[in-house]
């Protein structure tokens, strides 16, 4: 007889195997989950954070640092004296290095604005961008020693390499190019746009300069306008200028209130003051005179140093003659009384008195004229006269008849005498 064996299930073995599988199971999703947890943290950890809102790396860096909030330093010993300055960013060696309180500065590149101490809402982007500044506020400084050596000027727009590298004090000034401004130290209201432009100003004030070497030799010159290549480039300490177009009143150095508008327009005024151009090449020839108006392309000085001469169009520039039309002129009344005859030479000149060769004068039909109007004259006074001697004359013969009717009046009766 076979004796038959059960297979009996264990209830102990059954639940072993289930409470193995939920820990390989475990083990499987925690060995699956754990890249995808470390992937979204940075390793290693950050290490730059600090309290208020600070940030700082690198050696010393925010080294200083009391109660100052919301600072970023990026580099060796950048805002290294910030004690409670707040809002400030210094990234560079040293930037902002000398910051103590204040805030809301910019400061990128090496040692950008290192002195600055309590000046607030300055950004300085360069090797030595703002590097002097300590109290100033509101300046902008953007490439290598831009505004290196201000000190307390404030409101000032440095943009290129050495632009405002030497102010000091000045203020509201901008200059945009590489050595713009750059001798500039107390001048004041200046604008600069251009490679040198103003470069040698250091006290002149409210000037505008746009182009290359614009104003580049103005030292103390005040209220003057360049736009153009080398336009008013000698002007030293000339004043009230204004010069448009390229190489415009370029030689001028001491001369003032001159406008010179298109290319090489008073080219060669030095010390002439006073003079206006308009045209290309207009009084280009004019060195010293003053008062002069010239209008016209090419139109120039009858001579270097000549004084209050209007000369308008150059007939020898051009291979056609010019016709001239005023309007304002024909149909007009003017006065009898004071009216001249206009006459014109062969060179263009006009005028009212004819003279000869040896510059003396002739006989105009000017001079006959006024002669007429004085004869004219003569005749209406004659004509008074013999008017007022008629009226005379009229009064008297009406009295003479008054006087001669009274005497028939009074005249006694004839009487009748009887013959004895």
């Amino acid at each position: 007889m076979k004796a038959i064996a059960l297979a009996v299930r264990s209830p102990l073995c059954h639940s072993c195997f289930r409470r193995s599988f939920l820990l390989i199971s475990l083990s499987f999703l925690l060995v699956c989950f754990a890249p995808c947890q470390m992937a979204l943290a940075v390793n290693p950890a950050p290490d730059g954070g600090y309290a208020g809102n600070n940030t700082a790396e690198g050696t010393s860096a925010l080294f200083s640092l009391t109660s100052g909030a919301d600072n970023t330093a990026i580099g060796f010993q950048a805002l290294f004296r910030n004690t409670t300055g707040t809002y400030n960013s210094g990234e560079g060696f040293r930037a902002l290095f000398s910051n103590t309180t204040g805030f809301f500065n910019t400061a990128t590149g090496v040692q950008a604005l290192n002195s600055n101490t309590i000046g607030t809402q300055n950004t300085a982007t360069g090797l030595n961008a703002l590097f002097s500044n300590t109290t100033a506020s509101y300046n902008t400084a953007n490439g290598t020693s831009a505004l290196f050596h201000n000190t307390t000027g404030s409101q000032n727009t440095a943009t290129g390499v050495n632009a405002l590298a030497n102010n000091t004090t000045g203020n509201f000034n901008t200059a945009n190019g590489v050595n713009t401004l750059y001798r500039n130290t107390t001048g004041t209201q200046n604008t600069a746009t251009g490679v040198q432009a103003l470069f040698f100003n250091t006290t002149g004030s409210e000037n505008n300069a746009v182009g290359f070497q614009a104003l580049l030799a103005n030292t103390d010159g005040t209220f003057n306008n360049a736009h153009g290549r080398q336009a008013l480039s000698k002007n030293v300490d000339g004043s009230e200028n204004n010069a448009f177009g390229d190489l415009a009143l370029s030689s001028n150095t001491s001369g003032g209130t001159n406008t010179g508008i298109g290319d090489d327009a008073l080219f060669s005024v030095t010390t002439g003051n006073s003079n206006t151009a308009l045209g290309d090449e207009a009084g280009s020839n004019l060195a010293s005179g003053e008062g002069n108006i010239y209008i016209g392309a090419q139109v120039q000085a009858g001579a270097t140093d000549e004084g209050e001469f209007i000369r308008i169009g150059n007939d020898t520039a051009f291979a056609f003659p010019y016709d001239t039309f005023i309007a304002g002129i024909f149909n007009r009344a003017v006065d009898n009384g004071t009216a001249k005859a206009v006459f014109v030479d062969s060179t263009g000149k006009l005028g009212t008195i004819l003279v000869n060769a040896a510059g003396n004068r002739v006989a105009t039909p000017q001079a006959m004229l006024n002669e007429s109007r004085n004869q004219q004259k003569r005749i209406a006074e004659l004509e008074g006269t013999v008017a007022r001697l008629a009226g005379m004359v009229k009064e008297q013969a009406a009295q003479i008849q008054k006087v001669s009717a009274q005497l028939e009046v009074d005249e006694p009766a004839p009487r009748t005498v009887a013959n004895k």
